[in-house]
């Protein structure tokens, strides 16, 4: 069980994961005082719960979690706040709890116990098989938000030193990942890695060119483009493609 807590209060959170450590099993993965910068975080790494301070720099606690809950797969969220009220706010986003400042030992003791309860019935639900939702879904990365699409919207991925770009028909996302880890994410039987630096949608491809070295450039549909085909994949290449 993998936790990141977001509070810009250097006490509020050492005391936060003191009482996260003492009363459950969960393990603090991370802790951030500025809501963009877990946001980042989590484009790349899961985790279970974020406990979420409703005021802080950069995106605040709501606008934080009105983004979370666009992710394929929603960490919970409990949200810490000093205001009462924003309970309301909170459950209104569908937040798995929320935990007043000052701390009560108490509260968040009942809390963890719930909470690791929820956690472990998702994981053993994830185990007996995957929910089927009628299309692979993919977080994308642009302009400081995160963007839900199909992943059949992809149309290729190029790795751009230490991002990966990626094409949709009318936009480009930039992912802070290896192309490597990118294509973990994908649909492995729809994404093809052609070459070290591409990978491109099967469904997509619209012409195959013969290029030199007996390799191949692909001309995408919808896009003026040509992606390679590299030599060393040109034999598992073909195979797919029935060449």
């Amino acid at each position: 069980m993998r936790a990141i807590i977001v509070e810009d209060e250097v006490l509020a959170r050492q005391e936060l994961a003191y009482l996260i450590q003492t009363h459950s099993r969960i393990k603090i993965a991370a802790e951030f005082e500025d809501g963009l910068e877990a946001l980042k975080y989590l484009q790349t790494d899961t985790v279970d719960v974020i406990f979420l301070d409703i005021n802080i720099p950069s995106i605040d606690g709501v606008l934080l979690a009105h983004n979370i809950s666009r992710f394929a797969v929603k960490p919970y969220i409990v949200f810490i706040t000093a205001y009462k009220e924003h309970a309301a706010e909170a459950f209104e986003i569908e937040a798995f709890d929320y935990i007043l400042k000052p701390y009560s030992e108490t509260r968040i003791r009942a809390m963890l116990q719930k909470l690791e309860g929820a956690i472990t019935a998702r994981s053993s639900q994830r185990e007996e098989g995957p929910v089927k939702l009628g299309s692979d879904k993919v977080n994308l990365w642009k302009n400081e938000k995160i963007i839900v699409v199909d992943a059949d919207e992809i149309y290729y991925a190029s790795a751009q030193e230490k991002t990966t770009s990626v094409i949709t028909k009318g936009e480009e996302y930039s992912m802070a990942l290896s192309i490597s880890e990118f294509h973990t994410r994908l649909p492995q039987e729809q994404f093809f890695r052609c070459h070290r630096s591409y990978l491109v949608n099967l469904s997509k491809i619209k012409e195959i060119i013969p290029w030199f070295n007996n390799t191949y450039l692909l001309r995408l549909h919808d896009l003026n483009v040509e992606v390679p085909v590299s030599r060393s994949k040109v034999k598992e290449f073909r195979q797919i493609m029935r060449l």
